[in-house]
Parts: structure tokens; sequence; C-alpha cells
């Protein structure tokens, strides 16, 4: 007769449960381990083993052949101080068989379960206790004990067993638990429990056993195990039924759970179980039939999966996402797990020291030996066991950081919570891109961290023009590793700077990639390829070219160009036009960098230019302010597009298509204003004859909302124009001052408007300009009442600076 097996109820991710688990693995020797798990998983378990695996990772779950963005993928992921990482790396560590027993991942992807709403909804008081019970059984647990926060009851009763897990301060908080709750939902339903809980905690009911087992070991490494196992059952019982379809969900996962138990216990005499504790109670007697298990999944959909392992971080488990939610504090837990001794306080703090010294906040040996003090105070004064992650934060707050909440949310971010990333072998399996990426970041150096940092690349070195591809390729393909700096415009082309972070999710990303191609470069060239069929608007087509280019992708440039014809054939609004424009011009000024063969892409370029040239005096009459204001945008990006091509044929097309327009009296103001400031800066106009224009316009019989928009237009952007060009700020300054009361409250707006912009020393210039028109002065800086006597004192230390010599 097969014994009865060791059940192993833990909190995912707790580190007080991976070492209790660790250590009842070690009593019980058992000959299989069952996990709660994706069955496909099976044939992974050894890589847990490999030395080049280190947690953080996660079981990866995706749909295969051809995968369907529809059908999400699933995480499985796992820490150092999981208890299920831990029991894996126990059993494979002594060649001792793993099994996964939960719902499989084919029937999981193809049946997603149901949202769980976090919060309680509106009901009377038992009825929304019982919904708190349901959602949370271990808040439930921990409020019943006296606890406000379910992590530090699991701390107290659980975590925190470093000696002896079975003493007896930590009963006495899960009996109270166990009363608190059967008293606080539902005393009818768990009182008979309630009875012999105390009886349970005190003593445990083991199993057959062989005789090199030491069965005190292992009675006092299974007592907290059933502790909560007891109180788990309390809960389950008062809880009231979930809605339906999660209610389903839990009945055909714990039926494939007991059928899994079934067949390991057919095959071997210890079976240990490793699930959270809430399944337990339903792994235990009295249980349903073999054939009612059976029924529950039987017929059930399926569909094709994969699985592999990917690297995970302490950030994605405290987002609570994934199987068995997460936790607040990764690091600290991590820390809690692997600390060697009984001073994880004192280590604790001085890693915090060191977090803070790092940024440059000078914390010495006193302050930690103070904050431990203050922690360890805390904890007697709350009556808990040991100084917790609350008591510590408490003394970091008020020790390490002077009260500074800047300060300790650095401690939080980079201890509390971390940036530890996992690693997987190579020879771990999963999809050919996948290996691809992993294969270039090696060859390119750009190990995958999760920390965030800048990248500056130089394009005209191979190296770093390789890496540019890859980044620009893998952003095709939705996986955004890195993105580019704003800040490195104007740096020239050759330049480009990144800022790049890996992400985990990323794993999901190229599984979804692989369905383009086996490579990098193969997934991105049908990706685009299939983006610019489907493009709606020409606009989306040309940024599609220039991103196509930065990418390198030579096979798709063709029929990108192509799908760019097409439209712009199709698409007879010159708006359109002005808008694709810029990105192209980009992409020729790129190309020249980067030695890509653009003969075709200037073609649609300089054909683009003409069109717009021809289109343009039709499609700037009759604009409203708004439109006008559109209108000029798409003009200064033609006008900044035209700078980037070198063409001087375009050029003087484009400079004598705003000559015409520039005078005529139809169009709004703002456009002519704007036409002519460009034609100045172009030197197309002189001065003279600028003025001959802006003094036509600020006559008495113009309107005063139109002259406020051609100043608009023309002053707009920098206002060195009216510092070295007195004429043109004396008419200005002209017909400010002649403006009626009444008008010029209309123009305000616009004229705030245009000078705000100017940087302010720009404005004070222009302000010292304006108050000597018609003084003879030029301003405060050029002042020419200049004493010749104090001048000359000046000239023989200045000619010494210049290392001339003076010749009076």
């Amino acid at each position: 007769m097969a014994s009865e097996p060791l059940l192993l109820g833990v909190r995912h991710h707790g580190p007080g449960s991976a070492r209790a688990v660790r250590r009842a693995l070690a009593a019980f020797q058992p000959e299989v381990v069952l996990i709660e798990g994706p069955p496909e998983a099976d044939a992974l378990v050894p890589f847990a083993g490999d030395e080049d695996m280190r947690a953080p990772v996660a079981l990866l779950a995706y749909p295969a052949d051809n995968p369907d963005p529809k059908l999400r993928a699933s995480f499985w992921p796992l820490a150092e101080f999981s208890p299920e990482w831990q029991a894996i790396r126990w059993a494979v560590a002594r060649e001792v068989p793993v099994r996964f027993i939960d719902m499989p991942a084919s029937v999981r992807l193809a049946n997603p379960p149901a949202s769980t709403d976090s919060t309680v909804p509106e009901a009377e008081e038992a009825g929304a206790v019982d919904a708190a019970v349901r959602i949370d059984p271990i808040g439930a647990l921990a409020e019943a004990a006296g606890y406000d926060d379910p992590e530090r009851w699991w701390e107290d009763v659980v975590e925190h067993r470093f000696a002896d897990p079975v003493r007896p301060a930590a009963s006495a908080p899960a009996t109270a638990a166990v009363e608190g709750v059967a008293e606080g939902v539902s005393e009818n339903v768990a009182g008979a429990v309630v009875a012999d809980a105390s009886g349970v905690m005190g003593g445990v009911g083991l199993f057959a056993r062989e005789a090199d087992i030491d069965e005190e070991e292992l009675r006092a490494a299974a007592a907290p195990f059933e502790a909560i196992a007891e109180a788990m059952g309390v809960v389950r019982a008062s809880a009231p039924r979930p809605p339906e379809a999660e209610a389903v969900d839990e009945e055909r996962r714990e039926a494939y759970m007991r059928i899994g138990l079934r067949a390991a216990l057919k095959e071997f005499e210890r079976v240990a179980v490793v699930c959270g504790a809430w399944h337990v109670p339903a792994l235990t007697g009295p249980l349903p039939s073999a054939s009612a298990d059976a029924a529950v999944v039987r017929g059930l959909p399926k569909i094709k999966v994969s699985m592999t392992w990917v690297p995970w971080t302490h950030a994605r488990l405290a987002s609570w996402q994934g199987y068995g939610a997460g936790v607040r504090s990764p690091g600290w837990y991590h820390h809690l797990f692997t600390s060697v001794d009984a001073h994880v306080i004192e280590r604790w703090l001085v890693r915090a020291a060191g977090v803070l010294r790092k940024d440059g906040v000078p914390v010495s040996s006193a302050h930690v030996i103070e904050a431990t003090r203050l922690a360890q105070a805390l904890a007697t004064m709350r009556g808990r066991p040991l100084a917790g992650l609350a008591e510590v934060t408490d003394a970091a707050r008020a020790v390490l950081c002077d009260g500074d909440e800047l300060r300790l949310a650095l401690i939080n971010r980079r201890l509390v919570v971390g940036d530890r990333l996992g690693r997987v072998p190579e020879q771990t399996p999963g999809v050919p891109i996948a290996k691809d990426v992993a294969g270039s970041q090696r060859r390119l150096r750009l190990p995958p961290r999760v920390e965030r940092r800048e990248l500056r690349l130089d394009l005209r070195q191979a190296f770093d023009l390789d890496r540019s591809r890859l980044l620009h390729r893998l952003r095709l393909l939705g996986v955004e590793w890195g993105k580019v700096l704003a800040a490195a415009k104007g740096k020239g082309t050759f330049r480009e700077e990144w800022e790049i972070a890996w992400q985990p999710e990323f794993a999901v990303d190229l599984v979804e990639a692989g369905a383009y191609g086996t490579t990098v470069l193969e997934a991105a060239t049908a990706r685009v390829a299939e983006q610019a069929a489907s493009a709606a608007t020409l606009a989306d087509v040309t940024a599609l070219v220039e991103r196509c280019l930065l990418a390198d992708l030579p096979d798709a440039l063709p029929g990108v160009l192509d799908a760019l014809d097409e439209r712009m054939a199709l698409d007879a609004d010159v708006a359109h036009l002005m808008d694709a424009l810029p990105a192209l011009a980009r992409t020729l000024r790129y190309g020249d960098v980067r030695g890509t063969d653009l003969s075709a892409l200037r073609d649609v370029t300089f054909g683009t230019i003409t069109r717009i040239c021809v289109g343009l005096p039709a499609a700037v009459g009759g604009l409203d302010d708004t439109a006008a204001a559109v209108m000029r945008d798409r003009i200064d990006g033609v006008q900044a597009a035209l700078a980037l091509v070198d063409d001087a044929e375009a050029h003087e097309r484009w400079q004598g298509v705003l000559a015409g327009l520039s005078t005529r009296d139809d169009l709004h103001g703002l456009l002519t204003g704007r036409m002519n400031r460009l034609l100045l800066d172009a030197g197309a106009v002189d001065v003279d004859e600028i003025g001959a224009r802006m003094a036509l316009v600020l006559t008495v019989g113009v309107p005063v909302a139109r002259t406020a928009a051609w100043i608009e237009g023309f002053l707009a952007g920098d206002g060195l124009l009216l510092v070295h060009d007195e004429r043109l700020l004396a008419l200005v300054d002209a017909w400010l001052t002649g403006i009626p009361g009444d008008a010029f409250l209309e123009v305000l707006p616009l004229l705030r408007r245009t000078f705000s912009g100017y940087p302010a020393p720009q404005r004070r210039m222009i302000g010292e300009r304006a108050a000597h028109i018609g003084t003879g002065r030029r301003g405060a800086d050029e002042d020419e009442d200049v004493d010749p006597a104090r001048g000359a004192l000046l000239l023989p230390v200045a000619a010494r600076l210049l290392g001339r010599e003076l010749h009076v």
C-alpha cells in the first residue's frame, strides 16, 4: 500500500516557506516531488540544475506553430526564495524525479481563466467579509490574528523561522488565526474544526516511513505545514462560492492535481507535494472519485504549446502579475533567504547605507549601528519576534535618511524591490529568433540588463552601426529594448544616443516575432513588408521607409518604396505630401551616412517636392485661424526638410513658390508673414524689401487682427532679427503704439504668444533697443557715451592677454 503523501502547502515566493520545504524534503526523502505547475514543463526540469541557471526565472508557455497574438502566453515566475524553485533544485541535485500536476498549459491557453476583481463588491457586512476571505484568504488569516498587514503575519508565523520552525511562539498566532476566521466568517461551519485546532498544532499524524528517516525531525519539519493546512481548511469551509466561471476554473485545476497525485501514488511510496496552501484541503480526504475528476477535465479544448525557461526580474515579481501573484518586497525576501547567519538586520542596513553612499549621501557606521538598535527596539515595542521590513524601513527613514522620503524611495527601489535579473543556460530550448537575439547580444557586447543605461553610437564605426541595426530591427518587431533619445538630435547624422533597458516580457514579443522568421533580419523584413501592405495613410508608409533604412533592411526597401509610390499616386492631398516629406528627407540624409543605395528613394523625394510646389498655392487659400496655424507648421516642416536635401533646383523651385504667395492679399496673415520670414532667412529677399512689405501691412487701413497675424508669422521662432535690425523694430514699435485701446486687447494674446517664445536675454535686448528708438542711442549694451581715458587703462591688460604689443 502506498503511504499518504507529504503535503507542503506554501506561500508562493515566501523565503520562510522555501526553507521549510527544503527541511521537510530532507527529512522525508521523497521518491518523487509533485509541484503545482503545467505538466508540459516536466522536460525542462533538468535545466534548473545547470550551473548557468540563476533565478529569478520563469516558465514560459506559448502557442506553437504560428502563434496567434490573441492567445496570450503564460508565465510561471520563480525566485530564489520561491518554495517551488527550492523543491526543484533539491530534487534535481539528488536525481529525484519532478512532476508538475496543475492544469496543462495546452488547456490553460485554450481556456483563459476568468479575471478576478480585486475589490470587494458592495454588500451587507457579512457578505463583504465572506468576499474578502475568498479574494485574499491570507489577508483574512492575518486580520483574524490581529495583523493589519498579511506580509507581517506571514513573516512572524512562517518567514522568521530560523532556528526552530515549530517553536511555540509561532503556534499561537496560527491558532488565533483559525479561531478568528471561524468566528468572524461562519461559526456554525468551522466550529468543529476549531475545537481540534490546538491538537493539530501540537501533534502531527504522520505516514509510513523507511527505517532510515528520522521521525522526530520529520515531525518537526512537517508541523508548520499541517498548521497552515488546518487554517486553510477552515477558510475554505467558511468562504462563499465564487462566481461560476472562477469556481469552474478552480475545480478543474484541483481535479488535475488529484489526477497527478493518484498517478504518482501508484508508482512511488514516498510522494511529496508542493503547492499553494489554498489547495491543500482539496488534496486531503475525503476526495472525489477518480472517475469524477476525470469527468471534470474530459473534453476541454486544447492547443499545441511550447515551453521554455526565460529570465525574470524582481521588479516583475513585485508587479503582482503571473503565477502565484507577487510580493511587494522581493529584494527583502531574497535577503532573508540568502542570509547565512542571524545578522539579517545588520547586513540589510549596511547594504542600505551603501546605496545611499553611492548616491552621495554621507552615511557612517555609527548611523548603521543606531539604525540597527532602533529596528530591534521597534520590534520589541510592537511584540514581534524579529524586526521585519516595517521596522528596518522605519529605522532607515529616521536614522539613515534623516526623514527624507526621496532617500527612502531610493532604498526601496534598489533594495526592497531590486533590479535582479535571472539567467538561463544557452542550451535551453526556445524559439530560434530568441537564440539569434541572444547571439547578437553576445557578439555586440550588449548584455540584457534591467537597469536603464545610455548607449552612444558612432555610426561611422562598423561595430556601433551593427548595434544600431539590431536595436532598430527589434523595434520594428515590437521589442522596445531601446529608444532614441531626443537630446541626440542636432549632433550629426553619424551619432545616435539610446536609452536601453531589457524587460522579461520581451520573451513573449520574440515568440510572436518568431512567426515572421527565424532570425531578426528575416523577421523584421517580413514584418515591414506586412506593414507596408496594410498601411492606411501616406504618412505611415513614409515613416516606414525611414525605419526600414535605419534598420538596414535592403530586401524590404523596394516593396516599401513601391507602396509609397502607390499611395502618392492615389493621394492628391498636398497636406499629406507635406507631412511625408520630412521623413523622406531624413531618410536620404541617413542613407548618406549608412552607405545605402537610395537612388529610387531620391526620385520619390524630388517627385514629392515637385507635387508640393504645384499644389501649395491652391491649398493655402480660404483657411481659418486653426487651419492656418497647421499649414504654417507644415510649411516650416518642408523648409526644414529641404535643408537636408542637397539640390539647388529643389530649393529654387520652393523659394519661387513662397515668393509668389508672400504678397497675396487673400491669404491668412499668419502664412504670408511666415513666408516673408523664410524668404528673408534664405536671402531671397533683402531687408529693405521686407521693411517695405512690413510697412504696407502695418498701415492704418489694414485690419488689426490681420496685421497681428502677419507679425506673429514673421517673428515667430527667433527674436534676433529685431535685436539687430532697428528699422524693423521701429516699424513694429510704431504700429504697436498706434493700436487703439479696444483693438489692443484683441491682439494682445497673439503678441504675448509670439514674444514669450523668445529667450529672456533676447526679450531684454529688444526692450532696451525699443527704449532708445529715435534717440540716436542703441541701448545700454552699446552706449556711445564712452570715456576714452578710462578705456585706455584697460588696453595694456587686454594687449598682454592677447600676446600683442601695444603701440600708442
